[in-house]
């Protein structure tokens, strides 16, 4: 028998029942445009977007065409660029019109840090000219590639060295693979590489409500692969764990506080719960660019409140009682003391044992320099996609 439950794990779809391939990068400037996959129309079709002016680049955010916090924040910077083109003419430019546009940017995801990072860090060379502010996007697009590769080396070297050199159980929440970064991915980026070597027995992939990033999309790139996966209902993942179907839970992250609280897709810090109290590993896996250390902890960190009719109706139809509320924020936040480690590029860093290094890239320093946010109500309304 395969499993606690006696069954074998099912395999991945056929090729013919998945959307096509999706052979371009999820995010790229083709001729003064960004383009992107759009993520909204996954599984059941590859649609590519071509994105023009800062407005259309925020809706996209908003409407979770693009998402991912790795890749909002490069989207981020690629819409620093375009503001740049447009506000520049032979008579001279607009650097205030950019850097409106900028603060513009940000303002579409206060909780994903990457996307103030990565914007400040593109609104950085305006000074220079809208090629600079290109050229510093586009290198910010090339190192993510290579950020992702060193993070999915350390986070394998982690989960092995955890549950052994072995076929594993796996369980994921939300999407953290290509879709969601410039390449390779995070979380999901660890299971894939895994799976390449032969490792991964089966995947339990949350279906993420209320907008199933899960099910829709790393149940997808798992297809893809052709690693064997579930669609793990939400509710169900304590359950899991209980049965022995779980051998270690990798997520990623939104916002990383200065004490290792970790911020992501609403659904996570149950999931660190039920891992904790079934003594399971429980690893995050993100750049450095989502630690903010200008926040001292959790209670810190800005929770984007969806719209409650995405939890009130499904596919258009109301099921929900008319007028009814809806409690749904898009993300919740670990405590440090729940998270086995936080794998990134250049650390793994394990809550409780040291502190995390000083700010090396300068708008970590610009961040640090700042005040810590004193903590207020977790939970803010925004109305924001994510």
């Amino acid at each position: 028998m395969d499993d606690a439950t006696g069954r074998r794990p099912a395999p991945a779809p056929e090729p013919a029942s998945r959307a096509a391939p999706v052979d371009q990068p999820s995010l790229a400037w083709v001729d003064g445009a960004i383009v992107a996959v759009d993520q909204r129309a996954l599984p059941g079709e590859t649609r590519v977007l071509r994105l023009t002016s800062v407005d259309q680049l925020i809706a996209a955010i908003r409407s979770l065409a693009i998402r991912g916090a790795p890749a909002i924040g490069l989207a981020g910077a690629l819409g620093v660029a375009l503001s740049a083109y447009r506000h520049y003419t032979d008579g001279g430019w607009d650097q205030a019109a950019v850097r409106a546009d900028a603060a513009r940017l940000v303002a579409a995801r206060p909780t994903a840090v990457n996307l103030a990072w990565a914007v400040r860090r593109a609104a950085g060379r305006v000074a220079a000219g809208p090629d600079a502010v290109l050229a510093e996007a586009l290198a910010m697009v090339e190192e993510d590639a290579a950020t992702g590769a060193a993070a999915v080396e350390r986070a394998c070297e982690l989960v092995l060295a955890r549950v052994g050199a072995r076929p594993t159980r796996l369980l994921t929440h939300c999407n953290t693979g290509r879709l969601a970064t410039a390449a390779v991915g995070t979380a999901l980026g660890v299971i894939l590489e895994l799976g390449r070597r032969g490792l991964v027995r089966e995947v339990l992939v949350g279906e993420t409500r209320p907008l199933l990033q899960g099910a829709r999309l790393t149940a997808w790139e798992l297809g893809q692969a052709g690693i064997a996966y579930r669609v793990c209902v939400d509710s169900a993942a304590p359950a899991a764990m209980a049965q022995g179907l779980v051998d270690c839970v990798l997520v990623g992250a939104d916002r990383i506080a200065a004490n290792g609280d970790v911020a992501n897709k609403i659904g996570t810090y149950g999931l660190a719960t039920a891992a904790a109290r079934h003594a399971i590993p429980f690893v995050v896996v993100a750049p450095e660019s989502t630690w903010d250390r200008a926040t001292a902890d959790g209670s810190g960190i800005v929770i984007e409140e969806r719209d409650p009719a995405e939890v009130t109706a499904y596919a258009g139809v109301v099921t929900a009682p008319p007028g009814a509320a809806a409690y749904n924020p898009a993300f919740d936040v670990t405590p440090a003391e729940l998270i086995t480690a936080i794998v990134s590029e250049d650390r793994v860093f394990v809550p409780g044992d040291a502190r995390p290094p000083a700010a090396s890239d300068p708008a970590d320093r610009e961040r640090a320099a700042r005040p810590a946010v004193a903590p207020t109500a977790s939970y803010q309304r925004d109305g924001a996609a994510t």
